[in-house]
């Protein structure tokens, strides 16, 4: 299970286990304990609207600009991470584009920065997160539980042949 816990600005040494829910809450319980969006207005910034968006598709990134034209270095390297493993089919929210939306997913998530990166529905954390999920291998074992294996394995067995 992922959800991401922030110590300070450092993440913990293994990344599956530091990103673990909230004293093991479900994501969407610690969300709302926090303050996260409220209200039943339904606008793209509200609780309501967030959920359905996170949980649109397996893989799902809020970042700021697109995947063909990032708009920030940190959402950059996400979407290189994401195009490493060959991960091409995910939702990407350029959340400059709807200032609501870019506060919503902020206290849906209870985590200050842009981007973000959710799978299966969960939040995993943003760049800084991913790329210690990319180096340690986790990211492979996380794609593999969503059913999308991961474009290094396939370039590891290329370069054991030779």
């Amino acid at each position: 299970m992922r959800a991401a816990v922030r110590t300070g600005w450092r993440i913990g040494a293994a990344a599956a286990a530091a990103l673990r829910g909230r004293a093991g809450r479900p994501l969407s319980q610690a969300a709302g304990e926090s303050g996260g969006a409220e209200g039943g207005g339904g606008g793209s910034g509200s609780r309501e609207a967030v959920e359905r968006l996170v949980r649109e598709h397996p893989v799902v990134v809020f970042m700021k600009g697109s995947p063909a034209q990032p708009l920030c270095g940190f959402s950059n390297a996400v979407v290189q991470i994401l195009r490493l493993h060959g991960v091409e089919d995910y939702r990407a929210h350029d959340v400059l584009q709807d200032p609501d939306l870019r506060q919503g997913i902020k206290n849906y998530s209870n985590w200050p920065t842009i981007p973000q990166v959710y799978l299966n529905g969960e939040f995993v954390g943003g760049c800084d997160i991913l790329l210690q999920m990319h180096q340690n291998g986790d990211l492979v074992e996380e794609l593999k539980k969503l059913g999308i294996r991961s474009a290094l394995l396939d370039a590891e067995k290329d370069q054991e042949k030779k």
